[in-house]
């Protein structure tokens, strides 16, 4: 892919190019590692919070190791961090009901956010030179924006990048359109030393489900889901503020992730009958709009065993007190439930992709969890799962690798102290 981002409009790229300096060597060199995460954020918190579970294990493993969090998304700000993590936000866009880019919050045409949002990752990624940079799903950034840092790091030299993807990006035949469309094969060939797949391929292996091509399969690591490290110590810090906690009862949860599309789940959830002896909490989301909060505020009235939360940071507390937990199927809720071994009614989304379906679907069929096709929804059949589900035991499920956020950092350690001439890629040819 030879994508160059456009010039804003009546101005043209500087003939100069930016003047880095390269980090200090030596004794007073600061830190060991650095460790630079992208991810372009252009709908919910799931690309960042994915970023930030990853850089908490980093650190954990090499406490010497800073992190800096380049993200589309300004609520990243008060999300929970890892010491030693900072956070630099990017001019946000999103996606039109159409599926194509747009501003999200300045009225200046897309081409000029993109061309800002580019000299800001190439500048920062040029001065922070990390030793490892991890790109979260998409290899080129928005439109190309991620591109000319990526060639500054490629001509600085010592940088080594990885694509991360979630298991599962969509049906096959959307996901080989897109990854043939965005050119995402050779983007990945010129410019990226290893793909790690957050996933267990005996689950979903995107290798073989989407055909990619031998090149590509060389590159892939499987890392398994990003799981057990949430339950046993590997979290990131909690800034300080007030914090919404869990009733000391019993209580069936549902979560909607993000909240942007969890309005039909939300009040399904609020107008059900919740299990006798039990209490209900109800997390909306940072993003549901504020028609579909009052919508389901009123199918929830006169409930008063039912407590509505807008956002926690540490969902995780929630989910691992819960009888019984009902949830859409973004890749990040999934592993917190799956690592919690909870009690689990998904109902994923199925527009505008149908990864979620698909991933409910694999885990429903191995006996992880339950799965209810959204077409089914209603008050009355989350009612029947709840009382079922917290007065019976779970049926036996196949094993499933939870491993990730243990296998991550040997992952880095080994690809960071490999050879040049060893990887693929870009660093083959360099």
């Amino acid at each position: 892919m030879t994508a160059v981002l456009p010039a804003a409009p009546g101005r043209e790229r500087p003939t100069t190019p930016l003047t880095l300096v390269p980090p200090p060597a030596g004794p007073d060199a600061g830190p060991a590692r650095r460790v630079a995460f992208y991810s372009h954020d252009t709908q919910g918190l799931g690309h960042t919070r994915r970023n930030i579970v990853l850089a908490a294990a980093l650190v954990a493993a090499r406490p010497d190791t800073d992190v800096l969090l380049l993200t589309g998304n300004p609520e990243a700000a008060v999300l929970p961090l890892p010491p030693r993590t900072d956070v630099l936000t990017l001019p946000t866009v999103g996606k039109t009901p159409t599926g194509s880019y747009a501003p999200r919050v300045l009225g200046t045409p897309l081409e000029v956010v993109l061309d800002l949002r580019a000299r800001i990752l190439e500048a920062a990624l040029g001065s922070f030179a990390p030793d490892l940079l991890v790109v979260d799903k998409v290899p080129g950034g928005v439109h190309g924006e991620l591109l000319p840092a990526l060639r500054t790091l490629r001509a600085l030299g010592g940088t080594r990048v990885v694509l991360g993807l979630r298991e599962v990006l969509d049906r096959p035949e959307v996901a080989v359109r897109e990854w043939r469309d965005a050119g995402t094969t050779e983007v990945l060939a010129e410019h990226y030393d290893e793909v790690w797949v957050y996933g267990d391929p005996a689950v979903y292996d995107p290798v073989a489900e989407y055909g990619l091509p031998p090149e590509v399969a060389a590159l892939v690591r499987y890392t398994g889901y990003l799981g057990h490290a949430r339950t046993d110590g590997v979290r990131p810090r909690t800034r300080p503020g007030r914090r919404s906690r869990p009733p000391a009862g019993p209580y069936v949860l549902c979560t909607v992730g993000g909240g942007q599309d969890g309005q039909a789940l939300a009040e399904a959830f609020a107008a059900a009958r919740l299990p006798e002896g039990h209490r209900g909490v109800l997390l909306t989301g940072p993003f549901m709009a504020p028609a579909a909060r009052r919508a389901v505020a009123a199918a929830a009235a006169g409930n008063d065993r039912l407590r509505i939360v807008d956002f926690v940071p540490d969902a995780d507390a929630f989910v691992a007190g819960a009888a019984a937990v009902v949830s859409m199927a973004g890749y990040n809720s999934v592993c917190e439930l799956l690592a919690a071994r909870a009690r689990t009614l998904l109902v994923p989304r199925v527009r505008p992709r149908e990864e979620q379906l698909v991933r409910a679907e694999r885990l429903a069929g191995r006996g992880l969890l339950d799965c209810l096709h959204p077409d089914r929804l209603s008050p009355a059949s989350l009612t029947d799962w709840m009382a079922t589900a917290v007065s019976t035991p779970a049926p036996p499920a196949e094993p499933v690798d939870l491993d990730g956020l243990r296998r991550v950092p040997r992952l880095a350690d080994a690809l960071l102290a490999a050879p040049a001439a060893a990887l693929g890629g870009a660093r083959r040819v360099a």
